[in-house]
């Protein structure tokens, strides 16, 4: 499917396209999400911020324990962000250096060029230690590309990206798409790929 070249978008009104899936039911667990989603969103709608967006999912889903799972880069982000759900939640939080495996150990590049003095991160580790805390819902707070990937496929309780990571637009992935500068510069960068070293 493509829908992103899609003119028509006839799935907004109900209507089944002839590319589309046969729809899977939504049972058990998945169907209780699903309401709590589509009812944050209707209650919600252009009125709260992503963060209460999470709060208001996280108390119509009946979580009491909420899991943080962060980048060290964005420690005191986290430290905030824990600080304000323990306000109505229990929060546990989990560094991504936690159990940190030297670089060297996997045969991993080292961001300062020194593999035997730079740990990476650990994402199954802080998806048992959440699981293990008890964590109903989990929010990644800047975790790395493909980090975030292997913590959302070990995550025991259901994830939610809180924080998207973008060290170069202070966090704000869209920035690429909303900035005419970046679109041109990357498209260029994608059109022409430099030669690989």
């Amino acid at each position: 499917m493509k829908c992103h070249e899609c003119k028509h978008m006839v799935c907004y009104e109900g209507v089944a396209c002839k590319d589309a899936p046969e729809p899977l039911p939504y049972t058990g667990e998945d169907e209780k999400l699903m309401r709590g989603a589509s009812t944050v969103e209707a209650e919600h709608y252009l009125k709260a911020t992503r963060f209460e967006e999470v709060v208001h999912f996280a108390t119509r889903m009946g979580y009491k324990r909420i899991g943080i799972a962060f980048c060290v880069g964005l420690s005191e982000e986290a430290r905030v962000i824990a600080e304000m759900l323990s306000l109505r939640f229990e929060v546990h939080s989990v560094c991504c250096k936690v159990c940190g495996i030297p670089k060297s150990s996997m045969d991993l590049p080292a961001i300062r060029g020194d593999p035997e003095n730079e740990v990476c991160c650990n994402p199954l580790a802080q998806a048992k230690a959440l699981e293990d805390a008890g964590c109903e819902l989990n929010l990644i707070v800047g975790l790395c590309v493909g980090h975030d990937a292997l913590f959302s496929k070990y995550s025991s309780a259901p994830v939610v990206t809180l924080v998207a990571k973008d060290r170069v637009l202070a966090h704000n992935p869209l920035g690429v798409v909303y900035s005419s500068y970046h679109r041109k510069r990357i498209k260029e960068w994608l059109e022409h790929p430099p030669d690989k070293k």
